[in-house]
């Protein structure tokens, strides 16, 4: 960070850190969690130091898990049962972050792209790289689909990027049991407004 804001560059970092335990620290359990703290202080002293230097001195934390979707495992003796189960493909207690996070990873998309998100009749849209990448991965009914679609296509018509691939979570269509006419008229209205912009429409 000193070296970015002393020679205007733009080096990034990659940290690396087992949640190794600290013993009878009061503020941190673990050497991961005081790294953290670490880099903020470093960012703080360096936009002190270097109050009119363009330096970028935020960071993202990932930890490590398993996937957030459940894998294909049926019980041969229970088949309507394994079905039944495997029509939400989510693992309980995981965000749409965790679920972002994962499509960046499985897709090969790099997690440093620029992000920005907004609501769009009720849902979080998630833009990234300019738009190259639009995610929308919460409980779409059918009725919302339409304020829905037509809204992501105002926005990467305004962000204007070459092509945009778009994501939805396949279980989060058709909340309203609709599923397969939820996906239609998102696909639709999106194909129509964007035309040739659209690379591709899928789902995790």
């Amino acid at each position: 960070m000193q070296l970015n804001a002393t020679t205007g560059a733009r080096h990034r970092f990659v940290l690396v850190q087992i949640p190794e335990p600290v013993k009878n620290h009061p503020r941190f359990s673990t050497i991961a969690k005081l790294t953290e703290e670490r880099l903020r202080s470093a960012g703080r002293t360096i936009r002190v130091e270097y109050p009119d230097a363009e330096v970028d001195t935020g960071f993202r934390v990932y930890k490590l898990a398993t996937s957030n979707l459940k894998p294909w495992q049926p019980d041969a003796d229970d088949l309507e049962a394994s079905i039944l189960d495997a029509v939400d493909n989510v693992l309980p207690g995981r965000t749409e972050e965790d679920l972002l996070v994962e499509l960046l990873l499985k897709t090969g998309i790099d997690l440093t792209l620029p992000e920005e998100k907004r609501t769009i009749a009720g849902q979080t849209v998630y833009a990234l790289g300019g738009g190259t990448l639009m995610v929308c991965l919460g409980n779409v009914s059918a009725v919302a689909a339409e304020a829905l679609g037509q809204g992501m296509a105002d926005w990467v018509a305004a962000l204007d990027p070459v092509q945009t691939t778009v994501y939805f979570k396949d279980t989060g269509l058709g909340a309203d049991g609709n599923r397969a006419a939820t996906k239609a008229n998102l696909a639709a209205i999106l194909r129509q407004r964007l035309g040739d912009r659209i690379a591709k429409i899928a789902s995790i």
